[in-house]
């Protein structure tokens, strides 16, 4: 298991520089582009990992190798950010407006901004398959997750494909490895757990800043209050498609319920 694993990051870490000798450093350039996204904790969730994404014309692949993750849950996952020239990044602490100690996803979306893609294993894969949980990847018993899927994204996606991050949900705060209610409901729907929607990782494109500012200029700010009127716009539509999501995932807790009793 842990050679396979070595030689899977191994891989994902040559990509970029494999990628780069065939191509321009123009955004522009014909041919795949290969990005790095290294993606860090949120919510002390001790969740890492790395992301890989390739994108020729408007087919992309995506490649994520994490670790840290609640073992044997499955764990939601997107592609953040905005492609209309909207700055958006990963939320710090500063993102608990109400100081219980987590970055709730509610609170998170203004900072890393609305779902573009759903990382789904199978299906569909548009913001309205936020919460699709069956088909969202499941940790391992040792909490990694290998993820690999290609998709046809729009043009703008692709465009601004440097502008955008992955997050992953699912934390694991009193260490059980199940999502339970340790923490409170979730803000999206108080039937779910808060540690099945909270934020586990984020990262963004590695090295996105050069030769990537986004369209129409770089809002100022890292933070709800900061992020503009319009952002927190496009957060409060992303807080609803998710809600409106969040009903599989109660579906699906309760028909694995049904199954186990």
């Amino acid at each position: 298991m842990t050679a396979k694993r070595t030689t899977r990051l191994a891989a994902l870490v040559a990509l970029p520089m494999a990628l780069a000798l065939g191509t321009s450093t123009a955004a522009t350039a014909a041919g795949p582009q290969g990005f790095q996204i290294d993606l860090s904790q949120l919510n002390n969730s001790g969740a890492s990992g790395t992301a890989m994404l390739s994108l020729d014309g408007t087919e992309l692949t995506v490649k994520i190798e994490s670790q840290g993750l609640t073992p044997g849950q499955p764990h939601a996952q997107h592609i953040h950010g905005s492609t209309e020239g909207h700055d958006f990044t990963c939320p710090d602490i500063t993102a608990d407006k109400d100081g219980d100690g987590i970055v709730t996803t509610s609170e998170g979306l203004p900072v890393y901004g609305n779902i573009n893609i759903s990382l789904t294993v199978d299906g569909d894969t548009t913001p309205d398959s936020g919460l699709a949980v069956d088909r969202m990847p499941v940790a391992e018993a040792d909490g990694t997750l290998s993820y690999e899927r290609t998709l046809t994204v729009s043009q703008d996606v692709a465009d601004h494909i440097q502008d955008l991050h992955v997050v992953q949900h699912g934390i694991d705060p009193n260490g059980n490895n199940e999502y339970d209610f340790g923490v409170g409901k979730s803000d999206l729907d108080p039937k779910l757990p808060q540690e099945a929607t909270a934020p586990a990782a984020c990262g963004l494109v590695k090295g996105a800043a050069v030769g990537s500012v986004p369209a129409g200029g770089v809002e100022t700010g890292t933070t709800a209050s900061t992020s503009g009127v319009q952002s927190r716009g496009m957060a409060a539509v992303g807080a609803a498609t998710l809600v409106a999501a969040a009903g599989t995932l109660v579906v699906t807790r309760r028909r694995r319920a049904a199954q186990d009793g």
